[in-house]
């Protein structure tokens, strides 16, 4: 069985999430995911470092178990901080390996913001000098910038962020092994710039809710631990480090250029043409991920990086049930098809990656096996996600439907 680690998510202290966001809660949907070792995000926040010291059991070095499932310690944190004439706000996830660790990482960055406002504390010290930092206290402290092309709080960030890694991170670089796609790109976007050749490019979820852990992981060979993970990482081993598990990039809702407050969603070629303002209001747009990547990349659309692991992409089932149903994917319906399904068939990732298609239209629903197929194939529409906004995903076309007047698993 495939390994999968979902290493960027936050805790019920973070801002807009849930209250479900505890250990039990995600340990629970961590099994219910197929998802074998996840980060606990957080760390930083006094009380979720208290809480995760008493229910986490050491396992072994950099690695924590509960109920079954392995644990990493987490955290991300925003700087905010003025450089090169710009305002600067990006986001890194860091890695400790001990408890030791967090809670010397947490006295040197108190001094710097407060840790106990928000689970993702708010920090005026440049990210270079976060990583000097934070690399002298021990080799195993791991740094990788956030969903790196989000606008708003990102490396690469049109709104504030840097042209490229060295003018982030200076004369630290060379110790930034990794770099978080985010949900809005995925591994064949960031190949296209050479600048990312080294970098091993991983996707988490950034989940606020234990129901959306995993919507976006990465698949190992076999069991790792923390050293494996950081040696994996700095090598891009491809025999251990499969692939990772990616939204369609499109669904992402910083994918496209646009303006929400007027409903305008604009290509990048469109957004060019507009000057980059919303031809409704005539104000700036929030320039999207495919546009700030455009004017980066140095490779034509289509390039495949050998060195790099694989990637899939793939839509959530719940999405995928009501779609099929023609309801939300947080309705109680599909939610109740959605614990049936798991009930009877094995976790999420099982049925979407591992369950032969000839498999799933035996033991599904039709029409859901039918999604399912159709996502593993690429076969369906995305309408682009802008300022905000997730996108729209249309999993069946006309004539796909499967004459099935009603839905059930029993």
């Amino acid at each position: 069985m495939p390994y999968i680690a979902d290493l960027h998510i936050h805790s019920k202290y973070s801002r807009a999430t849930s209250k479900d966001m505890d250990i039990t809660h995600l340990a629970d949907w961590a099994k219910i995911k197929g998802i074998s070792l996840l980060g606990t995000g957080d760390f930083t926040h006094p009380q979720w470092l208290a809480e995760l010291e008493e229910k986490l059991e050491e396992t072994e070095y950099g690695i924590f178990r509960h109920r079954g499932v392995d644990f990493m310690l987490t955290a991300e944190v925003s700087s905010i901080y003025f450089k090169a004439g710009r305002t600067r706000k990006v986001h890194n996830i860091l890695f400790a390996p001990t408890f030791a660790a967090a809670k010397e990482i947490n006295r040197t960055l108190s001094e710097y913001g407060s840790l106990s406002s928000d689970g993702r504390p708010i920090l005026s010290l440049d990210c270079a000098h976060l990583a000097k930092k934070l690399f002298e206290m021990s080799p195993d402290i791991v740094i990788i910038p956030s969903h790196a092309w989000t606008p708003h709080f990102s490396v690469f960030g049109s709104n504030s962020g840097f042209d490229s890694p060295e003018e982030c991170f200076e004369d630290q670089t060379d110790k930034i092994f990794s770099i978080e796609t985010g949900l809005s790109s995925d591994p064949a976007m960031n190949w296209r710039w050479s600048k990312l050749d080294r970098f091993c490019l991983i996707s988490n979820s950034d989940s606020h809710s234990p129901a959306k852990i995993g919507r976006e992981a990465n698949v190992f060979r076999e069991k790792i631990n923390y050293k494996d993970l950081i040696q994996i990482l700095k090598t891009k081993d491809k025999m251990r480090f499969l692939y990772t598990v990616e939204f369609f990039p499109e669904e992402g809702k910083y994918h496209w250029d646009g303006h929400r407050m007027c409903g305008t969603r604009l290509s990048p070629q469109e957004a060019k043409r507009l000057n980059n303002r919303c031809p409704k209001c005539g104000k700036p747009i929030t320039i999207g991920v495919m546009h700030r990547l455009e004017g980066l990349a140095d490779r034509k659309e289509g390039f495949a990086l050998d060195s790099s692991p694989s990637y899939k992409s793939m839509v959530p089932l719940a999405e995928i049930i009501g779609d099929a149903l023609g309801l939300s994917a947080d309705s109680a319906t599909a939610a109740r098809e959605y614990s049936q399904l798991i009930k009877s068939l094995g976790s999420e990732f099982h049925i979407l990656l591992e369950m032969p298609d000839a498999e799933l239209m035996e033991k599904c629903p039709p029409k859901i096996a039918k999604g399912i197929i159709n996502v593993r194939r690429g076969s369906l529409e995305v309408t682009p996600g802008y300022d905000g906004e997730y996108g729209k995903v249309k999993i069946f076309k006309e004539g796909d439907a499967v004459q099935e007047r009603q839905l059930s698993f029993f």
